[in-house]
């Protein structure tokens, strides 16, 4: 039987840890209880120390630390390496307040997608994303602190530690047809090209396809990382734009990361990268109130790139091609890169197009394993998803 990792700070919650230790056994799974205790030490069934222990530098790196937010964050990364060390995980099941919800869920972010995680957190009904993540972690509101056992807390504390403990019991059938995964990266302008890939890939392979949103770029670069996927179209790599001029939707520095540390075919493109996303209108920054936008609705504002903005893009883009070591192919389309930006369309602007495309010709490093391929079409244009298909069986 798999294990439920109670997780949590054992000095200042170890009633309400222990009860929810109780409740996983109550209901028939296997529970450790986990103290990731910094300033002191608690009864458990893993001690603060052993679980420090695991640090790169060793629990000295950990324990004893003056600064509490320094301490904290040097336990997540050694509850992260500990966990990395289980091969028995059903499920990781965190109590706590801000300093444990940030502790365990950095530990839970390295976990692979499927494997349960649920955080019980007084931090849960407001912004999560930092906590969450490009993970399937499951926030549940504590609604009262997690400060003693009373007939709210008990019964939230109970209702999570249930549901551990039903997730680590019982395995999600895998209908999988034993197709290769391959991942495509979506924006609403790169839907038609996106659309046309799945239909000539879908007998062949899976297809998981991810909203380029900032979160679902990490997404799909997570499961990447993971080994999930056979091969991916990164088409739609919009959200580098949003990374570099304050957007809402933008991705992190690691951008295409994933595939410079693990090798695989990738085919990619510039999908989107003529805009920037703000919110509502009268959300978008003052500086920038002389510029193109599109309203693409009531909640999205689109504002187009500049030459100067379209070339950093590419600038930003070509480095870290020129890193990958795997197959790669990556496509031009010469006739623009969204739906608005086709000829006539309102984010038409061949002087942007022509500085992101230059950009990433000047920066190409030449190379066995990977071609730059110019194609004469819109990136939505069925020549285009034909140029896409024959570098991808060029390269698998």
């Amino acid at each position: 039987m798999k294990t439920v990792y109670v997780i949590g700070t054992c000095d200042t919650k170890g009633e309400e840890l222990h009860f929810a230790r109780e409740c996983v056994h109550g209901a028939g799974a296997r529970a450790v209880l986990v103290d990731v205790s910094t300033q002191g030490s608690g009864e458990a069934d893993v001690a603060a120390a052993d679980v420090a222990a695991f640090h790169p530098h060793g629990a000295s790196a950990v324990l004893g630390r003056k600064d509490r937010g320094e301490a904290v964050s040097a336990m997540a990364v050694a509850l992260k390496h500990y966990l990395q060390s289980r091969r028995d995980i059903g499920a990781v099941l965190g109590l706590g307040g801000g300093g444990n919800t940030a502790l365990v869920t950095e530990a839970m972010r390295a976990l692979p997608v499927g494997v349960p995680k649920l955080m019980v957190s007084t931090m849960a009904s407001g912004q999560v994303a930092p906590y969450v993540g490009p993970t399937d972690i499951a926030m549940m509101h504590a609604v009262a602190d997690i400060a003693g056992l009373n007939a709210i807390t008990r019964k939230v504390i109970g209702n999570a530690a249930h549901a551990a403990a039903g997730m680590a019991m019982n395995d999600v059938p895998d209908d999988s047809d034993s197709k290769p995964a391959i991942g495509l990266t979506q924006f609403g302008v790169t839907t038609p090209l996106i659309t046309a890939l799945r239909s000539r890939l879908e007998d062949q392979c899976e297809c998981f396809v991810f909203h380029a949103t900032g979160t679902g770029g990490q997404c799909f670069e997570k499961l990447a990382d993971s080994g999930f996927f056979s091969a991916v179209f990164d088409m739609t790599t919009t959200e580098v734009a949003d990374h570099l001029f304050a957007g809402v939707l933008p991705c992190t520095d690691d951008r295409f990361g994933a595939f410079i540390r693990r090798p695989m075919p990738y085919v990619g493109s510039v999908g989107a990268c003529d805009m920037v996303n703000f919110g509502p209108r009268d959300t978008v920054p003052a500086k920038y109130a002389h510029r193109k936008f599109h309203v693409h609705n009531a909640q999205v504002t689109l504002m187009r790139t500049t030459p100067e903005e379209s070339r950093a893009i590419g600038q930003f883009i070509v480095e870290r091609l020129n890193r990958m070591q795997g197959p790669m192919r990556f496509l031009l389309p010469l006739r623009g890169v969204s739906a608005i930006d086709a000829a006539g369309q309102v984010f038409d602007d061949p002087a942007a197009d022509a500085a992101l495309f230059d950009a990433i010709r000047k920066g190409w490093v030449a190379a066995a394993n990977r071609k730059l391929v110019e194609v004469d079409a819109n990136i939505n244009d069925p020549a285009f998803a034909d140029a896409a298909i024959a570098a991808f069986q060029e390269i698998t």
